[in-house]
């Protein structure tokens, strides 16, 4: 065989051998390497022990700033072209990287992209159309940008049927974006403006597992998580709710309702949700006249934060709860009935942690049954 014959074909076969490992090994580098850089956006679960205040603040734009909104020129696409203003690594055929570029427009999507990042940028609107040619998106990353709710098309995201995670918390959205691809399993919509949720505007979101709406001014949620059917975890955190949501889903394990202002809980409220673990209603208006008397017996709940509210007894709570925030409310008196309604060796609480300091409570006011009830418990603080 001919010495040019076989550089070639040796050529090819090295070829083709990369292009097959790229294409099966693409998804899981591109998953892995947004896990690492998104962690330090991750949720905290750690309790709140003081008192805090929301760390972000709102910049807007003065009307002196305002500029006329320049639009994307008209480009052709292709197969495999990349908008000049962005980066679409070889190695991540499938990733479009548009962030920190001082945008103020949408670039075209194109057709073959599951993963587009246009974060941080200035960005006020999203143009009707603008995803209709990117069906397969499953990632899409619209935070900390100047979006407002009357600027984005009626039916922007009704082509992404296999979108999972849209984010456009930090924007200037004044309500949800409607209708959403019932594919969605992650709605992050933080840091903005919204005031109201209808009832309807979650409708048909079956496979949405994680839902953030903290620091928003919502007022009420009506009956719009009642038909989640998938929902995990609710944070609706630094808000302006008077009441709790109507119906939990069953799924729920973790509510957050810290930084709001609810004075009532329905006896019955968290019988609904069996799976719930996590309960953090901290910084609200809860009174013991709000409360029936099992509104917190649940066998479920395994750490409760009721902490800096207005209750003046500690109220009944199941034995399986494992850690109890109470600090900074108007607690007088350490009732072992709310830990236990029997005591004896057979009978106690797994409480491992409680915290009542910042009461009215004094030290010697704990009953001398109470080793027996809390023997489970490493920290107690009065």
């Amino acid at each position: 065989m001919p010495r040019a014959t076989t550089l070639i074909l040796l050529l090819a076969g090295l070829c083709g051998s990369s292009l097959g490992q790229y294409n099966e090994e693409e998804d899981l580098a591109w998953l892995q390497y947004y896990l690492r850089q998104s962690r330090a956006s991750s949720y905290n679960y750690i309790p709140y022990y003081e008192e805090e205040s929301p760390a972000y603040a709102y910049s807007y734009p003065s009307a002196n700033d305002a500029e006329p909104e320049p639009e994307p020129e008209p480009q052709r696409e292709t197969p495999w072209r990349c908008p000049q203003e962005c980066d679409c690594p070889p190695n991540f055929s499938s990733a479009m990287y548009c962030d920190t570029r001082n945008l103020r427009y949408l670039p075209f999507v194109p057709s073959r992209m599951k993963y587009v990042y246009f974060q941080n940028n200035l960005i006020t609107s999203i143009q009707e159309g603008a995803f209709d040619n990117a069906t397969e998106l499953e990632w899409l990353a619209l935070h900390n940008n100047r979006i407002s709710s009357e600027k984005v098309g009626r039916k922007v995201f009704g082509k992404l049927q296999r979108l999972e995670r849209l984010y456009m918390n930090n924007n200037n959205l004044t309500r949800l974006p409607s209708p959403l691809p019932r594919s969605l399993r992650e709605l992050h919509l933080s840091y903005n403006r919204i005031s109201k949720v209808p009832s309807n505007a979650l409708e048909g979101l079956e496979n949405l597992t994680a839902l953030y709406l903290s620091h928003n001014f919502i007022f009420e949620m009506g009956a719009s998580l009642k038909g989640l059917k998938s929902l995990i975890l609710a944070d609706l955190s630094y808000n302006n709710l008077r009441k709790v949501p109507d119906g939990l889903p069953a799924s729920l394990e973790q509510l957050y309702l810290e930084y709001n202002y609810i004075n009532t809980i329905p006896e019955d409220y968290f019988q609904v949700s069996p799976r719930l673990l996590y309960v953090r209603m901290s910084h609200n208006s809860l009174t013991n006249q709000g409360l029936a008397g099992n509104t917190f017996n649940s066998s479920s709940i395994l750490e409760l934060d009721l902490s800096y509210n207005r209750l003046q007894k500690i109220p009944r709570v199941n034995t399986n709860l494992e850690n109890l925030y109470l600090q900074g409310n108007q607690i007088n008196e350490f009732s072992i009935s709310s830990f236990c309604s029997v005591v004896d060796v057979m009978n106690y609480s797994r409480l491992q942690v409680l915290r009542l300091d910042g009461n009215e409570i004094k030290r010697n006011a704990v009953p001398p049954d109470a080793p027996l009830c809390l023997r489970r418990a490493t920290v107690i603080e009065i």
